[in-house]
């Protein structure tokens, strides 16, 4: 049975609880990463028919973290909205230091 979150607060926790490993964060990190220089480029570029890659760089790359390294199935297919706001708030938190990208 999954648990209903009401807020994105209350859900971070949880996400967080299934992002313990670190090749998973790393993934994390770089696909979100690839998002926005892929967003960049398309814009600096024009080429915006590139911005359809971006769910298959962004979930690609955080889906091999869970399913080969965290062995757990990913919170977007339970939560898809609060899981996308945590992917971006996690890239910041790694960003200024709060989430370590090492084993903990």
């Amino acid at each position: 049975m999954n648990k209903e979150f009401k807020t994105f607060k209350s859900f971070y926790p949880f996400y967080l609880s299934q992002h313990k490993n670190a090749i998973c964060r790393r993934l994390h990190f770089i696909g979100s990463l690839l998002v926005l220089i892929t967003i960049v480029y398309a814009i600096y570029y024009g080429d915006y028919k590139l911005l359809w890659l971006l769910p298959i760089i962004g979930y690609g790359f955080a889906w091999v973290g869970h399913f080969f390294f965290e062995k757990n199935k990913p919170a977007t297919f339970t939560y898809p909205l609060y899981s996308l706001i945590g992917d971006w708030v996690m890239f910041k938190d790694i960003l200024i230091g709060r989430i370590n990208l090492k084993n903990e």
